[in-house]
């Protein structure tokens, strides 16, 4: 398939999680014969934060505003066999009014943040998608499963509406010997809602066990924050550097956005990242999070500060080893890069069958 992806960002990680999946999918899909394009609009906060400025797989193309997009890219959309539209990106509902209007292909969009995505829309918030945008997608990819796929069918009238997870890289992401410096890391960006968690499930152990490694990982955490001591701080952890930075932990801390909770089955880019580094994972509990792990063998879960404190102390090392590679084993042999291209290869195809194409 000629493939046109149109996405929040494939060259700059820096504050999202959007880049990773991109990659790994573009790469998986060129590895399989398709010819991608990816179109990312050019802005400051990016620019400035390139860590992958020219991706080797596929043609990445930057675009200034609406007008330059259409002037220079109105063919390739109106010809692809498969145009994808992604969540948050600039003029959105603009985009998915042109591209679903012009393309003579599938249109999809590609939902990074459904959870987020469907309650903004509840409050009439349109950034990037309408209501009346959804039914005009031929497949709506989502990053959540579960009911809210029937919600989107039955509700917002997506033709069809499928998962689509976040992946990881097989190639990127491995164990590897290295040096233990902390007990205990997280890795994300500040959000406001995930704050207090990581007061409860990280800052309060780092204080009651004084001798203990944390760490945490990402961009715009507030300068007022009271960190404590043994609490150490990463403004930016390029992907690059992510698999270094999981090897290097006894255990890595999952926080879930209050949304993505509420929908479940929204699982993070950073347990398949971390599982595949068999680094094992303490997470909070969300709906359908057992669909991907089993909880207590290949993930632990915690509700309190004390709950952190006696796996960070109590666990044995045998046993803190086994539980990251049997999470290991679970996302290696089912949430890979390559997986999910394939995954949107059957879904472009169950489209066609269902338009008797």
């Amino acid at each position: 398939m000629h493939i046109v992806i149109l996405g929040l960002s494939i060259t700059s990680a820096w504050g999202n999680g959007h880049a990773t999946t991109y990659r790994g999918l573009v790469r998986e899909l060129c590895a399989r014969g398709h010819d991608v394009l990816f179109l990312e609009r050019d802005v400051p906060w990016y620019a400035e934060n390139r860590d992958l400025p020219s991706p080797p797989y596929g043609h990445t193309e930057l675009y200034t505003s609406i007008t330059d997009l259409q002037d220079r890219f109105t063919q390739d959309i109106r010809e692809a066999d498969l145009v994808i539209v992604g969540s948050y990106v600039p003029d959105g509902v603009v985009v998915g009014e042109w591209v679903t209007s012009i393309a003579k292909g599938i249109s999809a969009f590609y939902d990074i943040d459904t959870p987020v995505t469907l309650a903004k829309l509840e409050r009439g918030d349109d950034e990037y998608l309408s209501t009346h945008l959804i039914p005009r997608y031929h497949l709506y990819l989502s990053f959540t499963g579960g009911p809210t796929l029937n919600r989107l069918e039955s509700e917002f009238g997506s033709p069809m509406a499928r998962p689509l997870y976040c992946s990881f890289d097989q190639n990127l992401y491995y164990p590897e010997e290295a040096e233990v410096q902390w007990d205990l890391g997280y890795l994300g960006t500040y959000s406001d809602d995930r704050q207090p968690s990581l007061d409860q499930l990280l800052i309060q152990p780092a204080r009651k066990w004084h001798t203990g490694r944390f760490v945490v990982a990402g961009p715009q955490y507030p300068k007022e924050i009271a960190w404590p001591k043994n609490v150490g701080r990463v403004d930016h952890l390029p992907p690059a550097e992510h698999c270094a930075w999981y090897n290097s932990q006894r255990f890595t801390l999952n926080i879930t956005r209050a949304d993505m909770i509420r929908a479940g089955y929204s699982p993070s880019v950073r347990l398949f990242e971390a599982a595949a580094c068999a680094t094992p994972i303490i997470s909070d509990w969300w709906p359908g999070l057992d669909t991907i792990f089993t909880p207590g063998t290949e993930i632990l879960l915690s509700e309190s500060t004390e709950d952190i404190l006696y796996y960070l102390r109590e666990v044995s090392e045998e046993e803190r080893r086994a539980i990251g590679v049997r999470a290991r084993k679970k996302v290696m042999a089912e949430h890979t890069a390559v997986h999910r291209a394939m995954e949107l290869e059957e879904y472009a195809s169950e489209v066609l069958i269902s338009s008797g194409c």
